[in-house]
């Protein structure tokens, strides 16, 4: 929602606290705002338990997203790997990355919120982990950072094997140089 959508939802939820002060039913309201009753009703349990105020808008959800700047910090921490900050080997997971936004930031994150923090941020899901493409590479196991046309299939999902590694019994594969030869010639 843009910060005009929240002014306007909370222009309404203002308005409709003064139909609540003149005992006006929430279907009415609802018909009225043109909003679902159910809203109208939540309203007015919030208005019931905090006033008015309860009724302002919290802000946007996604002002708990890490800046540019913070998230270039955890990038530096990522390339570090996990074991400088306590875990006893080289896997960055999702849990891991969550909790060292939390440690760094003091922002909590789901396990999903930073998936997508990291999708966002234009890293993808590598199979073994997450791994960051880039000087770092063996630092980040797991994540690959890079682009990729939209609408193109992952390497993946067209059944082949990403980067360099033993042949797949006879599936394509993806060499470092974007290549399809497996690894021993054959494909």
């Amino acid at each position: 929602m843009t910060r005009e959508e929240r002014r306007s939802r909370q222009r309404l939820r203002m308005e409709a606290a003064e139909w609540f002060d003149r005992g006006e039913k929430s279907s009415m309201i609802a018909m009225e705002f043109g909003v679902h009753v159910r809203s109208v009703e939540k309203w007015r349990r919030d208005w019931r338990d905090g006033g008015a105020e309860a009724l302002r808008s919290q802000g946007n959800g996604a002002a708990t997203r890490l800046s540019d700047a913070e998230f270039a910090a955890l990038e530096a921490v990522l390339a570090d790997g996990p074991m400088p900050h306590g875990w006893a080997d080289q896997k960055w997971t999702l849990s891991r990355i969550a909790a060292v936004i939390e440690r760094m930031f003091q922002v909590t994150y789901t396990i999903q919120g930073v998936r997508k923090l990291l999708l966002r941020h234009g890293y993808s899901r590598h199979p073994g982990g997450w791994q960051s493409a880039g000087p770092h590479l063996e630092a980040v196991t797991g994540w690959v950072k890079g682009t990729r046309p939209t609408g193109a299939p992952t390497a993946t999902a067209a059944g082949a094997h990403r980067g360099p590694g033993p042949e797949r019994d006879g599936r394509v594969c993806s060499g470092p140089d974007g290549s399809r030869a497996c690894p021993g010639g054959s494909p």
